[in-house]
């Protein structure tokens, strides 16, 4: 007879004699169902020799004689049964977990999946022979004599959000994180959705809890999403900022990447390699070899080249000839790089990048500190005329001062926003603004113009978000620009992005300074990897506004040449009248749309620390990416075997279909 059938019976004539009401026994099927992870450990533990009858899992309240006497209620306990770093002993046997002896169950608080608030029970486990406690989401132990330490449960039913005792299920995590995804929720919100939607009145669902459901779901999700779920180890008990920064610390600091969207392929972003004899061979007119400027003048197509950058790239790009059939034509995937006026505030030191050391009203880092006792006026260096005062007692500087925070102090962010945006918008429909012109306003400082004073009067902000997505929209990774939007940073930020996978390197990369990126590619170092994986070209909105005169913007960069050079870049299409006419291949303003998404979380994200502003913007890719790669899959727009016989030359191709 099986052991499972030996547990059953044990428990049907354990706990239902013939002489049970129908109304008694029910009540107890009820108990027994809230009461099953106990009996699991129970029945484990009694798996092993010399354990008693009785084990300390029936004495945590699940003894027969209580059973009719006690309210079901959820118990919160660990789903493992042995333990996790103990081996086998001489009998082959991993040790099995105990209930805790040290402290009694804990009554707590639980938000069900139905989001109702019920008294639950707390049962820690604990392994006899490491030490190690097991929560039901989280497995703390001491190592080599050292603190405590933790390892996350990764699967874990419940979470806690407070260390008073508030457990929340999953379920209303993913909810959260739908609501983020859907309506750019925050966690205030959010916390107050949860009230809103529940009956209780006596228990509310806090701001601080919202924040910390946030971080344990994600931290999990990320971890995983990572790689790193095996090897991630934090604090004991760590609070909602320490276990964020223990993360951000291992998935990435001020720049992250999507591991699983490097590889990803569909037939928006990656195509079958193209030829100019399929051009040829589609009816497209090359004969006038021409690339025309859309706004510009037409210019030829082969001009002379700068001779520093001559020296590196040759004049005219090599005609690209399809292979004899039947072998490999390999196949090309684009992505799309743009930079999102996305903040978090930094020390006011303009050379400084280091996170401030108070968020709330602070202006300085760790490192920079005692600037707060010195004239916020550069280069004064005298120190401050009293305690709190923010210039010197040079009567000009103070005049100044006061003139910014006259200013400048009854301006809010939404507000100054609204108007930029809609500065913006009118500018670029060549509609000259006739409301209010966000213009900066200030007394000259000496012979120095007022909005030429450098001044450390309010903490600096990064410059912008950098972003990389493929032509489909999934994003791939993303980093901080601090001061400038400079080419050394952009080349910095896709060297970190695939510096440890060259091989994925896309065949084309959009940006809209992309003549300015290659140039200083090309005059930094001639032997650059990048100048042998990868084209750089503008997407075909900015390329509008580029210089007809610029002969590597022209030559290397456009978007879809219509001579015949880059044969991946244009597809051909026949209008009604018969004619062929060539098309882009490819989206070039992906990232809009990411940055529309984006939008929608900016208010939030410009008072967060430095922390949690990369810990919300990792979560945010990875809430993107999964978005997109399910629309892709619901549109049927993966790779076909039909596209990959093409690039390995197995099958006949039309690439115009």
């Amino acid at each position: 007879m099986g052991a499972s059938v030996r547990h059953l019976i044990f428990i049907l004539e354990l706990f239902f004699p013939p002489e049970l009401a129908i109304q008694q026994a029910i009540y107890v099927l009820g108990v027994l169902i809230s009461l099953y992870p106990i009996l699991r450990l129970h029945a484990n533990q009694r798996r092993h020799p010399r354990q008693p009858p009785v084990t300390g899992w029936m004495k945590s309240g699940a003894t027969p004689s209580c059973f009719l006497f006690r309210q079901p209620r959820p118990i919160l306990v660990t789903s493992r049964l042995d333990c996790k770093f103990c081996p086998p002993d001489g009998t082959n046997r991993i040790p099995s977990l105990h209930r805790r002896k040290k402290g009694k169950d804990q009554k707590v608080w639980l938000l069900d999946a139905s989001f109702r608030w019920v008294s639950a029970d707390l049962v820690i486990a604990h392994c006899t022979k490491c030490r190690a406690d097991y929560y039901p989401d989280r497995i703390t132990q001491v190592a080599n004599g050292r603190r405590r330490s933790q390892q996350l449960e990764y699967d874990a039913e419940f979470l806690r959000v407070s260390k008073s005792g508030v457990w929340v299920h999953r379920k209303i995590a993913r909810s959260q994180e739908k609501a983020l995804n859907r309506f750019h929720s925050g966690w205030s919100n959010f916390a107050e959705w949860v009230n809103d939607t529940g009956d209780d009145i006596n228990v509310k669902f806090t701001y601080r809890q919202a924040k910390r459901l946030f971080l344990e779901h994600f931290a999990r999700r990320l971890l995983v999403a990572h790689g790193k779920a095996d090897s991630f180890i934090s604090e004991a008990h760590s609070s909602a900022d320490s276990l964020s920064a223990a993360v951000r610390d291992v998935i990435g600091r001020n720049g992250g990447i999507i591991p699983t969207s490097l590889k990803h392929g569909c037939i928006d972003c990656t195509h079958v390699k193209r030829f100019r004899s399929d051009l040829v061979h589609e009816g497209a007119n090359l004969d006038g070899l021409i690339v025309t400027v859309v706004g510009s003048e037409t210019v030829p197509a082969e001009p002379q080249i700068d001779q520093a950058e001559s020296a590196v790239l040759p004049e005219t790009l090599p005609q690209q000839e399809a292979p004899p059939a039947g072998t490999p034509r390999g196949y090309t995937r684009l992505a799309v790089m743009d930079g999102k006026t996305l903040k978090h505030r930094k020390c006011a030191l303009d050379d400084c990048q280091e996170p401030l050391v108070n968020f709330k009203n602070g202006r300085f880092c760790q490192t920079h500190l005692d600037s707060r006792d010195i004239c916020g006026i550069i280069p004064c260096g005298r120190p401050i005329r009293e305690p709190g005062a923010l210039t010197c007692d040079n009567q000009a500087h103070m005049d100044w001062h006061k003139q910014y925070e006259d200013r400048f102090h009854r301006l809010s962010f939404p507000g100054v926003q609204r108007v930029i945006r809609r500065q913006k918008a009118q500018e670029g429909g060549g509609i000259p603004s006739p409301g209010p012109s966000l213009q900066v306003q200030l007394q000259a400082l000496g012979d120095t113009a007022g909005e030429k004073v450098v001044h450390t009067f309010k903490a600096k902000s990064i410059y912008c978000l950098q972003t990389v997505q493929w032509a489909c929209g999934v994003p791939v990774g993303w980093g901080k620009c601090y001061k400038s939007e400079s080419t050394p940073q952009v080349l910095s930020f896709l060297n970190k992005i695939w510096g440890e996978d060259p091989q994925s390197r896309p065949s084309f990369m959009v940006y809209d300074k992309a003549c300015d990126l290659l140039r200083h590619i090309v005059t930094q170092d001639p032997n650059d990897l990048w100048l042998k994986t990868t084209k750089f070209i503008v997407d075909a909105w900015h390329y509008i506004g580029h210089q007809a005169t610029d002969v590597l913007c022209r030559t290397r960069c456009n978007p879809a040449p219509t001579n015949g050079s880059q044969p991946d870049l244009v597809l051909t299409q026949v209008d009604d009248n018969g004619v062929v006419h060539q098309t882009r291949a490819f989206n070039t303003e992906t990232a809009e749309q990411l940055n529309a998404w984006l939008d929608g979380f900016e208010s939030q994200l410009q008072q967060m620390t430095d922390i949690n502003f990369d810990f919300y913007i990792h979560a945010l890719m990875l809430i993107y990416a999964e978005t997109v790669e399910k629309k892709v899959a619901e549109k049927g727009r993966e790779l076909s075997e039909e596209f990959w016989d093409q690039v390995d030359g197995i099958s006949g191709m039309d690439l115009n279909s």
